[in-house]
């Protein structure tokens, strides 16, 4: 009653200030805003086989993830953003256990369209990927391989971001916790230097600034720039790696259409802390077709097929001979999507990976997946 009496008047006020002018929308949502909490969440479960061509055949049936979302809304401005993630069912500790994981959680001040502020735990614009990872928004049952080894989906921190929206513009800028520059793998590219927010290093901060054009001719097309100093040692002394991410990317989804493209690079500076590497680089294609329509169904159905290269070690020194080769495979892959619902996805894929030098692996995937 006390809430109705304190609207009423601040209304009344509002009215006899403004008399003579009309009255903005967002002074009544002010008046009217009521603090709120959602709980959202996404999960998938995965079965996967794999046959190398001169190996034996194994499989494995894993719920991959499940994942809570919280989000409180203080005001029209202020809001509280956290996701809380269990990855692999069991968490007892150990190398091969399951991990808990805070992905998410800052405070976001949004005052208006063009500037917006968060600080906390938060993930960087980089990539289609990193930010919006529900099983739902992409094909395939497992990621691609682009997002583990090019860009290290999910790439989490703690930090701050400014954001928003200028000329139809979406631009963000995150400065967060570093990477460990003795993670930093041939194989696995700067997925193993993430610190994940743990007593993060922030002595050399990751910088990583993004522009998208949305809707454009039924387009998002973006980049990113991501660079910091990860820290190493060399013979026993400290050094420092220059890391540069640099990435493109667009998807495109109009009349059943669907199609992704993905290029990224990673330039080191010092190629003598990584076994000569100077660079690694990757992209794929999607293009799929929802059938649906034709068939007079409700549902989503979308075949679809996926081209992907990749290689860790794409320019090396000659430190290792025939690097370049041992880390660059393709990787083709076809499959299906249904949808009974926008939240709700059956997937299914095949594929084969192709090593320059190795021999091929068959792959088949099937999953399924929510989000809410």
């Amino acid at each position: 009653m006390n809430k109705l009496i304190t609207n009423f008047l601040m209304l009344t006020g509002l009215i006899i200030t403004h008399s003579g002018t009309a009255l903005q929308a967002q002074d009544l949502d002010k008046i009217f805003f009521q603090p709120q909490t959602t709980i959202g969440g996404y999960g998938e479960l995965h079965y996967n086989s794999s046959k190398p061509e001169n190996g034996s055949h194994s499989a494995s049936l894993d719920f991959h993830r499940f994942v809570l979302f919280f989000s409180h809304a203080w005001s029209e401005e202020f809001a509280l953003k956290a996701e809380l993630e269990i990855e692999h069912n069991l968490i007892v500790g150990g190398k091969n256990s399951g991990e808990v994981e805070l992905e998410q959680a800052y405070v976001d001040y949004h005052p208006n369209h063009y500037l917006g502020f968060q600080a906390g735990v938060l993930l960087p614009s980089v990539g289609i990927l990193n930010e919006y990872h529900e099983p739902p928004l992409f094909f395939g049952v497992e990621r691609p391989d682009y997002h583990k080894v090019i860009i290290p989906t999910t790439w989490f921190g703690n930090g701050a971001a400014i954001y928003g929206n200028i000329a139809q513009l979406d631009y963000r800028v995150v400065i967060m916790e570093g990477l460990n520059g003795a993670g930093i793998s041939a194989k696995d590219g700067i997925r193993g230097g993430r610190l994940k927010g743990y007593k993060a290093d922030a002595t050399h901060p990751v910088i990583s600034m993004s522009l998208t054009k949305r809707n454009w001719l039924g387009m998002n097309l973006g980049g990113s720039l991501t660079v910091t100093q990860a820290p190493d040692t060399l013979n026993g002394s400290p050094a420092l790696n220059q890391t540069l991410l640099s990435e493109i990317h667009l998807q495109y989804a109009r009349s059943n259409l669907h199609a992704t493209a993905e290029w990224g690079m990673i330039r080191y500076d010092r190629p003598e802390l990584l076994d000569g590497i100077s660079t690694a680089r990757g992209f794929y294609v999607d293009l799929g077709y929802d059938v649906a329509p034709v068939l007079g169904l409700e549902s989503a159905i979308i075949p679809w097929a996926r081209y992907s290269d990749i290689n860790t070690a794409a320019t090396t020194d000659g430190t290792i001979p025939n690097l370049d080769q041992q880390y660059h495979y393709a990787l083709w892959q076809v499959g299906l999507q249904v949808k009974p619902l926008p939240d709700v996805v059956y997937k299914l894929d095949y594929g084969q990976k192709t090593p320059e030098s190795g021999s091929t692996v068959t792959l088949l995937n099937l999953g399924v997946g929510y989000m809410f």
